[in-house]
């Protein structure tokens, strides 16, 4: 009895030589949520992961549900462990480069192999590029933080600063303000308008002039604030706002276009402009915690797979109507001969 082949057969042999359904480029939150979803559909999925995580600095994640003041690494530890449950094949390494090609993807490995995907998927996040004081650097993460959602509770209360390093600085302490009722900002090199000057003061923040020098550190931990001159102004932690630049190269070079703000444009569910990219996460959206990017990773991942189903369909369609090769009739080889 001959089974009859059906298009998920046809297509999962399609890709048996080499050729991924998606290829997910970014192992945090979001690439590992979208492996986690493709992987339970039964696609070929593969992960490259550089191993460079943005939040690596910081002790613990919070405002995730159930996961709320888990070590980053031990969430991505778990993630790994769960994607791999579902075949999802996890590959250390940088992508170089993804081309366009007929059909599909060639995903380009630095010093490595050439991927091919039928779908792509760009979870690389974003770099905080950090303003060059003294000491900033190395507390960062720790006692110099940038979220008051993130980490504001386990420093509320205490004496704060807020760094006047960013124009979101003026908008960062008064939200901070909410945390402790000692919050002072420093303008440092910020020109503050006379608006802004008001509302800060309307709120309960301190404003302390002055350029800042460096942060006083003891034993890996803030001391203080140390302005020109040498005046230390004792704090607890301090907040500034980042300069936020994607990790978007490859999109880019694929022709993602790019909305009014400057970062790659993608419809509600991680949709780029480029048939068959998706993307999710910090790399399109600054603003997106752990858990929102898990959740961008889900739903690109129902896009990605409803994509693939719909190809899967159409092929199958056309492997349908199209006509029966011809059958043609030969002659055993003795018959053959003989009437030659």
């Amino acid at each position: 009895m001959i089974k009859a082949m059906n298009s998920h057969d046809a297509d999962a042999r399609a890709t048996a030589g080499g050729r991924h359904d998606v290829v997910l480029v970014g192992a945090g939150a979001a690439g590992l949520n979208a492996a986690l979803l493709l992987g339970r559909a039964r696609r070929r999925v593969v992960v490259i992961d550089a191993g460079e995580p943005r939040n690596a600095p910081a002790a613990h994640m919070h405002g995730f549900l159930s996961r709320d003041g888990l070590p980053p690494a031990t969430l991505l530890e778990l993630g790994r462990a769960e994607i791999a449950r579902y075949g999802v094949r996890l590959v250390p390494g940088r992508v170089e480069a993804i081309e366009a090609i007929d059909p599909g993807f060639a995903v380009r490995l630095e010093g490595g192999p050439v991927l091919g995907a039928r779908r792509v998927l760009v979870a690389t996040g974003l770099r905080d590029e950090l303003p060059d004081i003294p000491g900033v650097r190395e507390l960062w993460g720790k006692d110099v933080l940038h979220c008051p959602y993130c980490h504001g509770h386990e420093v509320g209360d205490q004496p704060l600063a807020v760094l006047g390093t960013h124009p979101g600085a003026v908008h960062q302490a008064l939200l901070l303000r909410q945390w402790s009722d000692d919050v002072v900002f420093l303008p440092h090199t910020l020109d503050l308008t006379a608006e802004d000057r008001e509302r800060l003061e309307a709120r309960g923040l301190g404003i302390v002039e002055g350029e800042i020098d460096r942060l006083a550190v003891e034993g890996g931990r803030l001391r203080g604030i140390e302005l020109a001159g040498g005046r230390v102004l004792p704090r607890a932690a301090a907040f500034l706002f980042p300069r936020m630049v994607p990790h978007d190269e490859l999109l880019t070079r694929l022709g993602c276009v790019k909305d009014d703000t400057g970062w790659v444009a993608t419809d509600r569910t991680g949709r780029t402009s480029v048939a068959g990219v998706w993307a999710a996460g910090n790399v399109i959206d600054p603003r997106a915690q752990v858990v929102t990017a898990a959740g961008m990773g889900s739903a690109a991942a129902f896009a990605v797979n409803a994509d693939l189903v719909d190809e899967d369909v159409r092929h199958a369609v056309e492997r349908r109507r199209a006509p029966a090769a011809p059958i043609v009739e030969s002659r055993p080889a003795h018959l053959s001969r003989r009437e030659s």
